[in-house]
């Protein structure tokens, strides 16, 4: 969400996916600031821009989210 505030339409994917160990490719959303916002938001509008810049459209064995289990507004749930 960084990248995103800092860099506004023009992000690329390279931008927020790095490879990691065994060549997994590895995204960290971040949130909010604590206290402006919603954690869940942060969450989908991530999950939004990874769709708009194809990153699923690539063969991908598995696609893991770690995502917070504490969300106080509850604008977020599986």
């Amino acid at each position: 969400l960084d990248t995103l505030r800092e860099e506004g339409e023009d992000v690329e994917l390279e931008d927020v996916r790095k490879a990691g160990f065994g060549n997994t490719l590895c995204v960290e959303s971040g949130g909010p600031e604590p206290g402006v916002g919603c954690a869940g938001r942060g969450i989908i509008t991530s999950i939004n821009l990874l769709e708009q810049l194809g990153a699923y459209s690539e063969e991908l064995d598995y696609v893991f989210y770690d995502v917070l289990g504490d969300v106080v507004c509850g604008g977020f749930a599986m």
